[in-house]
């Protein structure tokens, strides 16, 4: 078996068969047990690509024939986010078992719709797996709807009527998002067929990036619209962003983990891979910028609402859901920047930005327990409570607002420097909005943490060893960047700004 097939396999097995499982204990074990598997693929994939640079091939073409075999490609670009995917899904399976049993334990939710969770948890993981790893981009629009259609079944697990209209409202702009993708999608290949010779290799990524002078600029332009708006919304750029905060705040908090931590980087990804496509064909044209152009401005746009909303929030899962949508802008508008610092910056924010907002959902989840309820005003006292809860969560808010030596400090600097040096009238607007956004977030943390806790509020089983995994590695990331992921992201810069030929 080689790597790519178990990263692949295992978890769409997993779903498979834990929807068959009905012992909920015996579930969250074995949805453990088959992330690990998934974690020990991903590393596998990645000493290959340490190796040989990169891994490809075509899966199925032995049962179905050369023409029906799906593309796979994992280059420097994807594989440390094959890693990263499949390790916090890990972490968020060692919150999720005993989370979800104390969920299950006061009835919010029954053992069918236990079962429910843990095959879509899987499912969800398959489909974000699949996306980063397929070279066809027509698969990827498959995966990125899959995962849609995963998550609507996790954001509506508690049935209540909030739960179900956030689940609605997430099917219906994500499903209208994703239609445009798939627009986007069909320009694109009609583009190719004027220069690509086999229909069947028109939605190859790889073959696209070859020939990506020779796509029709004007077609290529119409295309990355569509496109940057279809996966934006999946990405929660403003104005497409509306659907976020609710189903961050409805869903269970696991779910959020993922989401926030895992789905929102997918999306990005599939943005920049689309964007290598667009600068090859505008090239050479009046207005080779474009894309960069629109990214820069969707990814301001976002970073400045979102840190304005902070300061509105009365539920904390929907704050910390602003929280993403700021720091998704704030790399969006680093990958239209372009240039080697901005993108490096860019892609170690992507890397920084899951670890930590993933632990800090990790935290919520248990902050939540403790105070019975999401409401800010109610959630007091923590760091009295329950030590290890309290100094979590502010350890980790103090680390996704930039704080030194944190690794989001590391790449905030990055982008800054970069933004002196290419855009500097954009500086004093990316000041700004870090400002707004740190001083959201302490003026909500500083009473949950510090303020005086409600009569009888008790501490509660907690589990912090992936918070503690995570929030480590962030600070080891902003002190030293490991050789091998250093290369990684070196090579993936390479080969986004151009500087480097298939």
């Amino acid at each position: 078996m080689t790597p790519l097939l178990l990263v692949l396999l295992t978890p769409l097995l997993g779903a498979l068969a834990l929807g068959l499982v009905r012992r909920p204990v015996v579930a969250g074990w074995f949805n453990l047990g088959v992330s690990v598997i998934s974690l020990g693929g991903a590393l596998w994939l990645g000493a290959a690509v340490a190796v040989t640079g990169e891994v490809s091939g075509t899966l199925g073409a032995q049962l179905f024939g050369p023409s029906a075999g799906l593309g796979f490609r994992v280059d420097a670009f994807n594989v440390y986010l094959v890693v990263l995917t499949a390790f916090v899904g890990v972490t968020t399976s060692i919150f999720s078992r005993p989370y979800m049993r104390y969920v299950l334990e006061i009835g919010r939710i029954g053992p069918r719709r236990m079962r429910t969770y843990h095959s879509m948890y899987q499912l969800f993981m398959f489909t974000m797996l699949l996306a980063l790893t397929t070279d066809n981009l027509g698969v990827m629009w498959v995966a990125v709807e899959g995962a849609t259609l995963a998550t609507v079944l996790l954001v509506s697990l508690y049935r209540t009527p909030e739960a179900v209209e956030a689940a609605w409202k997430y099917f219906i702009l994500c499903g209208v998002g994703i239609a445009l993708a798939l627009f986007g999608t069909v320009l694109t290949y009609f583009a190719a067929q004027q220069v690509i010779a086999d229909p069947a290799a028109g939605l190859t990524w790889s073959t696209l990036y070859a020939n990506a002078g020779g796509l029709e600029p004007a077609v290529m332009r119409l295309a990355f619209v569509f496109l940057l708006v279809g996966y934006g919304t999946k990405v929660g750029l403003v104005p497409m962003h509306q659907w976020l905060p609710d189903a961050h705040s409805e869903g269970p908090t696991p779910m959020s983990a993922v989401l926030s931590g895992l789905l929102l980087n997918v999306a990005l990804y599939a943005v920049v891979r689309l964007k290598m496509l667009v600068d090859g064909s505008l090239a050479e044209t009046a207005s080779p910028q474009l894309a960069g152009h629109l990214l820069m401005g969707f990814g301001l746009v976002s970073f400045l609402v979102a840190g304005l909303f902070l300061h509105r929030q009365r539920d904390i899962k929907r704050m910390f859901s602003y929280s993403s949508i700021e720091h998704m802008g704030l790399m969006t508008f680093a990958f239209g920047l372009g240039g080697p610092l901005a993108t490096f910056g860019a892609l170690l924010h992507m890397l920084v930005h899951s670890l930590t907002k993933s632990a800090i959902f990790i935290t919520v989840g248990h902050a939540t327990h403790i105070a019975g309820t999401q409401s800010i005003d109610q959630i007091r006292g923590l760091i009295r409570t329950q030590p290890a809860v309290g100094w979590s969560l502010l350890i980790g808010v103090a680390a996704i607002a930039g704080f030194p030596p944190f690794g989001v400090f590391m790449s905030e600097f990055l982008l800054l420097t970069a933004t002196m040096k290419s855009a500097p009238w954009f500086t004093l607007a990316l000041l700004s909005g870090l400002a707004v956004a740190f001083a959201g977030l302490f003026r909500h943390i500083h009473p949950m943490v510090y303020g005086v806790p409600p009569e009888g509020q008790q501490p509660v089983e907690a589990n912090m060893i992936p918070v503690a995994v995570h929030l480590s590695l962030v600070l080891w990331l902003g002190l030293a960047i490991p050789g091998f992921l250093a290369g990684w992201l070196d090579r993936a810069t390479l080969l986004i700004t151009g500087a480097h030929l298939l």
